[in-house]
């Protein structure tokens, strides 16, 4: 069974890091031994090549009469004399030589095997009985009396590889035996090196969100200053989540205080009356209260919910048609309490970038508080307006006089100024827009709006 990650200690990363840089240290070892042996085959033929040109020279220039009857002798060196000790650097040769095309000297019987080669460098194959394959140079002198000297000089290509091997072997020891160093040295680097990111992980444990505290700015590394700024921008981002959820708080408390109140008098005044009258006033008063509570509660769970952004991202909005749809919604409460609502609109569609279901929440809010504050008989307008700069703009425009003040931006408090209002704020700031309070066009008296600060609208329309 594969266990989670979640469920295993974390690894070291200096560990990781020494790791695989000896992987790389090891990865180049290799790489360096292969290069020294194939730079010792390069190497090895050279000198074997250079071994036998010397040999070569040296025989041509041993004076031999070339009317001297040598004797065809097998068998190699004499009694008298001692073999060397063979060394990879001094391979044993193998000679022969002739004068004027005849055989003087073949201690080894090459002579018939080796045939008439050309001057220069052969390999060549001896047969079975000497094994392998041989390198053989020829050279070849003329004297001043016209004798011809011709040497051929030969040499085991086995003992080619056992120079290069050794040769590749000289070069690689010294990283064989600085290994160790190496190890010990990468160890130490990586965790000296690793200090900054240690520092680093000590000041974000350190971070206090409640006082807003922040990474410093100067970091000692470019790489370490992206990370800082990265969790510096989420610092913010929690600290402006912190502060919405205390402003959320604080809605709570100040909204549901009044209404809870109410039903706690209206209960025991319900309970105490001894007039039936008295009785059934305080329940139906008791009912709009719940009623009112459970509103302000919906309102407050909707302004949760645009305090955290849309769940559902942005897609293109038409105001026009989420207008139209708010308004006939609106009809039969705006029937049932006397007003006359209406709905003013461009021809075309008027597209932003949004959340539909919040900008709908936000435009609901707004005539629900133009039909509560307004008394009966007003008027209440639903408008999309679009200016000359091409910046949307959906209004809410009545002809009563009794709308709270518009909110203060930089107010803590929202005190005042109606659950319903605060969360058509937050809704507008969460779309980049704004919400507007000002002058209504005559006959109305009071314009509430969201108005867009940029032209994020489709196609080519202007204010009508």
């Amino acid at each position: 069974m594969r266990r989670h990650p979640a469920d295993s200690s974390p690894r070291s990363l200096r560990l990781h890091l020494w790791a695989w840089a000896m992987l790389s240290v090891g990865l180049v070892w290799v790489s360096l031994g292969l290069a020294a042996y194939v730079t010792g085959m390069d190497e090895a033929d050279e000198i074997l090549d250079g071994q036998l040109h010397a040999a070569a020279v040296l025989l041509l220039q041993d004076p031999i009469s070339p009317a001297a009857d040598v004797p065809h002798r097998p068998g190699g060196l004499t009694a008298t004399m001692k073999a060397p000790l063979p060394t990879r650097y001094a391979p044993p040769l193998r000679a022969v030589r002739w004068e004027d095309g005849r055989v003087v000297s073949d201690p080894h019987v090459l002579a018939d095997r080796l045939g008439r080669q050309a001057p220069g460098y052969h390999t060549v194959s001896l047969g079975d009985a000497d094994g392998g394959r041989w390198r053989a140079l020829v050279v070849e002198r003329h004297d001043t009396a016209g004798h011809v000297h011709r040497v051929a000089v030969l040499v085991d290509r086995s003992h080619r590889a056992e120079l290069a091997i050794d040769i590749a072997v000289d070069v690689a020891a010294p990283a064989i035996l600085l290994l160790p160093l190496v190890a010990i040295g990468l160890r130490w680097a990586i965790r000296r090196g690793l200090r900054p990111l240690h520092d680093l992980s000590e000041r974000i444990a350190a971070l206090d969100l409640e006082t807003g505290d922040t990474l410093p700015a100067p970091q000692p590394f470019r790489e370490l200053a992206h990370t800082a700024s990265a969790i510096n921008a989420l610092t913010h981002r929690l600290q402006t989540q912190l502060d919405r959820e205390r402003r959320f708080t604080s809605d709570v408390a100040h909204e549901l205080r009044t209404p809870l109140a109410a039903l706690v008098w209206q209960s025991r005044r319900a309970h105490h009356a001894t007039d039936p009258a008295d009785r059934e006033a305080a329940l139906r008063q008791l009912e709009h209260e719940a009623l009112r509570a459970g509103h302000t509660l919906q309102q407050l769970l909707d302004l949760a919910r645009a305090q955290q952004g849309s769940p559902t991202g942005r897609e293109p909005v038409d105001l026009v048609a989420l207008a139209r749809e708010v308004v006939t919604d609106h009809v039969p409460a705006a029937h049932a309490s006397g007003h006359e609502l209406s709905l003013l609109a461009e021809p075309a569609a008027v597209t932003v970038t949004g959340d539909a279901t919040l900008l709908r929440l936000a435009l609901r809010n707004l005539v629900d508080n133009a039909l509560r504050h307004t008394p009966c008989g007003a008027q209440v307008e639903v408008a999309v307006r679009v200016d000359t700069q091409g910046r949307a703009a959906l209004c809410v425009c009545d002809t009563g006089a009794t709308m709270p003040h518009p909110p203060q931006a930089a107010a803590a408090d929202t005190a005042g100024m109606g659950i319903g209002l605060t969360l058509v704020q937050r809704i507008a700031e969460h779309h980049g827009a704004r919400l507007a309070h000002g002058d209504a066009p005559p006959p109305f008296a009071t314009r509430w709006a969201i108005e867009w600060q940029t032209e994020a609208l489709e196609g080519d329309l202007r204010l009508r």
